[in-house]
């Protein structure tokens, strides 16, 4: 068999396949059918595109022959291409089919890859916007409830007046006697004037009752007006707390440990104590601020028959109760807050006379005196630490009344821990003497305290702790003292 045999009769067989409209047939080829099973066992066609390949594959070889043919000439029918050269043009054929099909794959791929994104995203938006809209609800219960908060029972404006206070009742069991006390029921006013002018009172009972004969006191301990004359910086006008100390200004039950409050910054500060005058604070450096004060002074009970009353510096308090002003007192104290967690303080008071001129007319000469105070609190995790130092030194004309009270100091170190949020243990020890000067024996008393706190709400605490005081003087007080405490 000749090669011009076989390409007539490939050519007759595409002829009849593909070109009916042929009116020369060629004759037909033995070997046609061997030559397209051939062709067919190496196709690969993919299943979901096999009308379209199967017909370029089909058309494009047929495409290529016809194009050699017509190209060369007649010469080519009687030169034809071997079968090789036909089954060479037939694979490279096939690859290209191959790597159309591989894209139409990949297309359909990105396709289906793009509708998924697109459902997704439909997806996306719908849940967005659900939480919009829940988001747009939430705020607009806030706001509801905001306005509600604020508005008062004033015709539904919000009312610039509100109302706190604290309370503690104690029980004590020491050497000293046993006894039940409603030691302080508090109240608080305030009034915001302008945003820059408020007024702050707070009258307490102390001892559950008051009038002649009984034990308790009514007592105004504070009542003056804020002026926030700048940013950071205040004055203050009226009766207010003097700036000393830890607990002088917050002294609220659940605020620190221990049922009664400790023994130096009650007989050395005094705390609570409240003068009138003015007084002005703020912040000078970041992290710094400060306290001056021009306020009315304390005043001897130069005349009491007691000796230790006539240099008590906490019963000298007048508590603005037509208050002698013949000498006047001066306060500043220095605090840092820049560490987070830690606060340092350091207060420094002068009054030019203890006895305000004389005025028990007891003979006795100007009696000048100097505060010196100094305090440190630390926070860190359930961990806290308090220490504190104070002392008073008196012009020597005060042991005429009372030998040896010229020099009075005070100092305690108190470590706690908060094991839960709800409980917390503490220790204090303290060391304090009213009577420290050279002209006297040593009235010098130590005390160890040792507690507990139970905070039912951030505000409302029960407390037990026991103590054991020694003194010079051999009267020891030992005991223990329970309480409960509450602010709103």
């Amino acid at each position: 068999m000749t090669t011009s045999f076989l390409t007539r009769s490939l050519l007759q067989s595409l002829t009849r396949r593909f070109l009916p409209f042929a009116v020369t047939p060629i004759q037909p080829c033995p070997h046609r059918h061997d030559v397209f099973q051939g062709m067919r066992k190496n196709a690969a066609y993919p299943r979901g595109a096999d009308s379209v390949f199967r017909s370029l594959a089909v058309k494009g070889t047929l495409a290529t022959l016809l194009s050699v043919m017509l190209v060369t000439g007649p010469r080519t029918l009687v030169a034809a291409p071997s079968a090789e050269e036909i089954w060479a043009v037939v694979q490279q054929q096939q690859q290209e089919l191959e790597r159309l099909r591989t894209e139409l794959l990949a297309s359909q791929q990105k396709l289906a890859e793009a509708q998924r994104k697109m459902a997704a995203a439909g997806d996306s938006q719908a849940e967005l916007d659900r939480q919009k809209s829940e988001l747009q609800e939430t705020r607009a219960m806030v706001e509801a409830t905001v306005a509600g908060i604020e508005s008062g029972a004033y015709g539904g404006s919000a009312s610039p007046t509100h109302l706190g206070g604290y309370g503690e009742l104690h029980y004590n069991n020491t050497d000293s006697g046993d006894q039940i006390d409603f030691h302080r029921f508090v109240l608080f006013a305030t009034h915001q004037f302008t945003d820059n002018l408020s007024l702050v009172s707070e009258l307490e009972l102390e001892h559950s009752i008051a009038g002649d004969g009984k034990v308790g006191e009514i007592e105004l301990e504070q009542a003056y007006v804020q002026w926030d004359y700048t940013a950071g910086h205040h004055s203050r006008m009226g009766l207010f707390l003097v700036p000393v100390g830890i607990l002088n200004e917050t002294h609220e039950p659940e605020t620190f440990y221990g049922v009664e409050r400790n023994n130096i910054e009650k007989n050395i500060i005094p705390a609570t104590w409240w003068e009138a005058g003015v007084m002005f604070g703020g912040e000078f450096l970041p992290g710094w601020s400060y306290d001056l004060a021009i306020h009315s002074g304390l005043n001897l009970d130069t005349d009491n028959t007691s000796a230790s009353k006539r240099s008590n510096i906490r019963s000298a308090r007048q508590k603005v109760g037509e208050a002698n002003a013949d000498s006047l007192a001066y306060t500043g104290r220095i605090s840092y807050r820049g560490v987070p967690g830690l606060q340092l303080s350091a207060a420094l008071q002068y009054q030019t006379d203890l006895a305000q001129g004389d005025a028990d007319k007891v003979g006795i000469d100007t009696i000048g005196a100097t505060l010196f105070e100094a305090d440190m609190v630390w926070q860190r995790d359930n961990f806290s630490l308090r220490a504190l130092y104070a002392q008073w030194d008196i012009d020597s004309e005060i042991n005429l009344l009372d030998p040896g009270a010229d020099e009075q100091y005070g100092w305690y170190i108190e470590p706690a821990y908060r094991v839960t949020q709800d409980l917390g243990v503490f220790a204090r020890y303290g060391r304090y003497d009213l009577k420290a000067g050279t002209s006297a024996s040593s009235d010098e008393r130590n005390q160890f305290d040792i507690g507990v706190n139970y905070w039912l709400h951030d505000n409302v605490v029960i407390k037990f702790d026991y103590q054991m005081q020694d003194n010079d003087r051999a009267t020891d007080v030992d005991g223990f003292n329970l309480g409960v405490g509450y602010s709103f």
